[in-house]
């Protein structure tokens, strides 16, 4: 990819660009407890973005995409906004950036990514956070790593219509090879654990599915945590999010909610502590309780917060059956990927027989992706 990148960039623009990368996410455990208020465990993996850099000394951007084989031309200004819906996000990095009173002036670029599409890996987030750390590093803006990763979320809400949460962009900007991230998302605190897992591979099943469902059940998942953490606040004032309750707190209120509403709750309660016994089973390098903790997860999520779906939860079953230490879905839900933690001795099996066993149930095969815990936005060259 390095050296396609930079061939095209010098038969376009020149000689002389520099090399910028960032990646894309996994989250090893804690679904749906962002907009709680709870913990999440994400890590940067070795897929990503990579883009050739160059000042052009002018006042307009010149930018071209490999995947997409077009080149988009737009100035700096608000109203310059690029038709391309891919350009927008490079467009929007600019204006967030202005806005902070940072630097940007024109420039040259060529750029290609090698995180696969629609696996809830979040490819966005890692050209956001690419041109972030290349603009910041370029100008000298000297803008910290907390607002580059709130520049791609605000570049997501202001120019690309998704109002997402921080996790995917914190995590191509903080990432670090070796280490999960552990980010409170009501106070933004974070910490490095180890992850280390020899003896292990980190595989993601695409079930290459998405349903039709997700982002209104998104929404009423959502107003039902709200409503539970509502009554369960007239009891504990301090309560603002579900993540502040304790469980026998939701036992007190089980009578004042929908049958619905306890349940939602009784998972995001539970998913919170999961997070925090996955961190302390990493620090004794205990990789069995961590596969544990993601088949409760995957119950949590397709029992009780009901948003998995028919082809995930047959992965997830496979993987138990094959002798799989960890498995669930990852992300919201309604489809996308199993994130497992193998031991290397099950690979080939368990990879086989969720080829052969899913396509025969649902007539195409699934993707694998070997994932590895890396760097997240850098200067390469």
């Amino acid at each position: 990819m390095k050296a396609k990148i930079l061939e095209k960039f010098e038969a376009l623009y020149g000689a002389g660009a520099s090399l910028y990368a960032s990646a894309g996410r996994i989250n090893l455990i804690g679904e749906h407890t962002d907009y709680n208020g709870g913990y999440v465990f994400p890590g940067a993996i070795d897929k990503g973005i990579m883009a050739a850099f160059k000042l052009n000394g002018t006042d307009k951007v010149r930018a071209f995409s490999l995947d997409y084989n077009e080149e988009a031309v737009f100035g700096l200004n608000e109203e310059d906004k690029p038709a391309q819906a891919w350009a927008c996000y490079i467009f929007g990095v600019c204006r967030e950036t202005i806005k902070r009173g940072g630097t940007v002036k024109g420039f040259d670029t060529v750029f290609a990514g090698d995180v696969p599409l629609g696996a809830g890996l979040s490819s966005s987030a890692a050209l956001e956070s690419c041109f972030a750390f290349a603009l910041n590093d370029a100008f000298g803006n000297n803008i910290d790593k907390f607002e580059l990763a709130k520049i791609g979320q605000s570049t997501e809400h202001n120019y690309c219509g998704v109002n997402c949460g921080i996790m995917d962009q914190f995590a191509s900007c903080f990432g670090k090879a070796g280490c999960l991230i552990r980010l409170n998302c009501k106070t933004l605190e974070y910490k490095y654990f180890p992850f280390n897992p020899k003896g292990y591979k980190l595989v993601l099943v695409d079930s290459c599915v998405k349903h039709e469902l997700a982002s209104s059940a998104y929404n009423f998942r959502r107003q039902s945590c709200e409503r539970a953490a509502a009554a369960i606040k007239k009891n504990h004032p301090e309560v603002d999010f579900l993540s502040d309750c304790k469980r026998v707190w939701l036992d007190e209120v089980r009578d004042q909610i929908t049958p619905e509403d306890f349940l939602r709750a009784e998972y995001v309660i539970g998913e919170v502590q999961r997070v925090l016994d996955v961190c302390d089973a990493l620090e004794r390098g205990d990789y069995e309780i961590v596969g544990e903790m993601m088949y409760q997860t995957h119950f949590g999520m397709s029992k009780l917060y009901e948003v998995s779906c028919e082809e995930l939860d047959f992965l997830n079953k496979l993987a138990r059956r094959v002798g799989v230490t960890g498995s669930r879905v990852m992300g919201g839900g309604f489809g996308g990927c199993t994130i497992n933690l193998v031991k290397d001795e099950l690979y080939d099996e368990f990879v086989a027989a969720a080829k052969k066993e899913f396509a025969a149930a649902f007539g195409h095969e699934p993707k694998i992706y070997d994932v590895v815990i890396s760097d997240g936005a850098r200067k390469i060259a």
